[in-house]
């Protein structure tokens, strides 16, 4: 049986967190994933308020990383069509949708907050819709984490790179990835290397699709990746050395047990 759309709905910002009330200094759209529509009550609407509710804590956390002299404020982005992010594997044309909703969610940052940079956070299918999102002048960094990539290996080599030219960009994926295989993401992060030498790739050993055995470490090391380029701030030790680092290695960089526990900033 055919899966019955859902109401469209424009692309929207949800609640800021962190510097509510002041200008902040940048600003960090987070853009989830789309779930299983097999695996959440509800079929295609619960599978996507799932994962917008599962970005939350990441958002709230970006949202409160700001200081005093360089505050910021976080969104998470809210697609316009229920049900276009909800479900399946990762597709050439659901990625581009969320990437425009992307696109439209930054024309209102800069509408509501004037000309800030902004870091596009994504996660699962919003992974790759911030990277082809890039583009937009506004946009100073990306983190693309557990990227769902397309299946068909070929159409994840042709995912676009140029518009990742004068970014800073950090992918993070698990090894044992069942939904979408690791190396996609080398080969996409090895080509846009090519273009930009401030492109960075971590790997988490024996982590899955969500990134779930070792969320605190890449909550961390998305905010030091955030504070430091949006901020300009120093980056950690292992982001120094990834985007330093020639490939391979800095496109399969581990990362640590426990990172994060002694950061201080």
């Amino acid at each position: 049986m055919a899966q019955r759309a859902l109401p469209e709905r424009e692309t929207r910002l949800g609640r800021p967190r962190g510097a509510v009330g002041r200008a902040p200094h940048a600003v960090v759209l987070v853009l989830p994933g789309g779930g299983s529509a097999g695996g959440a009550r509800g079929g295609a609407r619960g599978a996507s308020l799932a994962a917008a509710a599962a970005a939350v804590p990441l958002a709230r956390r970006l949202g409160r990383a700001g200081s005093d002299d360089d505050p910021l404020v976080s969104h998470l982005v809210r697609y316009r069509g229920g049900s276009r992010a909800a479900g399946g594997d990762g597709g050439g044309g659901r990625v581009q949708e969320c990437a425009a909703d992307a696109e439209r969610a930054v024309e209102e940052v800069v509408r509501r907050y004037g000309d800030v940079p902004v870091c596009l956070v994504g996660i699962d299918i919003g992974a790759p819709a911030a990277l082809r999102a890039a583009g937009h002048q506004a946009v100073g960094s990306v983190v693309a984490l557990g990227p769902l990539l397309s299946a068909d290996g070929d159409a994840a080599d042709s995912e676009p790179v140029q518009q990742l030219r004068g970014r800073q960009v950090l992918i993070v994926h698990g090894t044992n990835d069942t939904r979408c295989d690791p190396e996609l993401s080398f080969r996409l992060a090895e080509r846009a290397k090519k273009v930009n030498a401030q492109v960075c790739r971590f790997e988490v050993h024996s982590d899955g699709h969500g990134l779930r055995g070792y969320s605190a470490e890449v909550a961390a090391l998305t905010e030091d990746f955030v504070l430091g380029t949006l901020c300009g701030g120093d980056l950690c030790r292992p982001l120094t050395d990834a985007l330093a680092a020639p490939p391979p290695l800095g496109l399969r960089m581990p990362l640590a047990g426990g990172f994060g526990k002694g950061l201080k900033r």
